[in-house]
């Protein structure tokens, strides 16, 4: 497949701060130290660079890990990906990440670039957005943001429960597959839905079903508006912020990505000009199977 460039939409940057950040990490910066958008302000100061947890140490695998550059404040910031074939399954993946600041770009005309760091491909995705409004994430064992869960099931007897309880398809990929359940229900009720599902097969059938209740926490529904996707990109409001999130298909991770930095797995972020304004750029290189 070649290169296609690809709109992923907007996001903004009340605070002047814009972070691309590792999404499994977002809302674990305070247990290390200062709060995520504290730390970008440190680097803002300077240019802009990667932030990481603990502070004063180098980066470490399993980690906090960010990028942090000015943006303008009053503005919406176009974000656009460039994409290349998987070699997992042939699909689109991300190639270069680019996305306007608003600001004119500061470096002399011989400068092409400035380094900022780099950053591994999160497994869990990645979350581009307000470093202020980052600070309010909610991340993979948050709260319900709304009270309200969505509840999944699959598996060897998921016919005979479909059957009994029903449940819609929920295409969780862009070609469609996914599980069966139900959407947007309160949590209490999500949970008393899955515990009826897992004591009749359990006394029924037997062992041979995954039921899964996801909270609406920001990580599931950043993930969630991805679902139709063909990066698994998708926005969500927070703070009043638009904030973009970045899914991964687990397949391309595994072949491109897997071991993150443990592993050197890790790819430049830069600041470039485009058209004579700042832009942040984020560069994985395409598949190249005789490295």
């Amino acid at each position: 497949m070649t290169e296609t460039d690809v709109d992923l939409g907007t996001v903004t940057a009340p605070s002047g701060m814009l972070v691309l950040g590792m999404a499994a990490w977002i809302d674990y910066w305070p247990q290390l130290g200062r709060p995520l958008s504290e730390r970008a302000r440190t680097a803002i100061a300077t240019g802009g660079g990667h932030v990481h947890g603990p502070e004063d140490t180098e980066p470490s695998a399993w980690m906090c890990e960010a990028i942090a550059v000015a943006a303008a404040a009053d503005r919406h910031l176009q974000v656009r990906a460039r994409t290349s074939a998987s070699p997992f399954d042939g699909q689109p993946t991300i190639a270069v990440l680019e996305v306007d600041l608003g600001l004119p770009w500061p470096g002399h005309d011989d400068v092409e670039a400035v380094q900022l760091g780099d950053l591994p491909v999160d497994r869990c995705g990645m979350v581009l957005g307000d470093a202020q409004a980052l600070d309010g994430f909610t991340g993979l064992d948050g709260q319900s943001t709304n009270g309200l869960a969505d509840v999944t099931y699959w598996g060897k007897y998921e016919d005979a429960v479909h059957a009994q309880f029903g449940g819609d398809r929920i295409p969780q990929h862009p070609n469609g597959h996914g599980p069966r359940g139900w959407l947007d229900l309160p949590l209490a009720d999500a949970k008393a839905v899955a515990d009826r599902l897992r004591t009749w097969t359990r006394e029924g059938p037997g062992n041979g079903l995954m039921v899964s209740v996801d909270a609406h926490t920001d990580f599931y529904r950043f993930h969630r508006t991805g679902w139709s996707h063909p990066l698994l990109a998708g926005p969500i409001d927070l703070g009043g912020c638009p904030v973009l999130g970045l899914g991964w298909d687990g397949g391309d991770h595994s072949m491109r990505h897997r071991g993150e930095r443990a592993y050197g797995q890790v790819y430049p972020a830069t600041l470039e000009a485009r058209a004579d304004e700042a832009v942040l750029r984020w560069s994985i290189p395409p598949y190249d199977p005789g490295q």
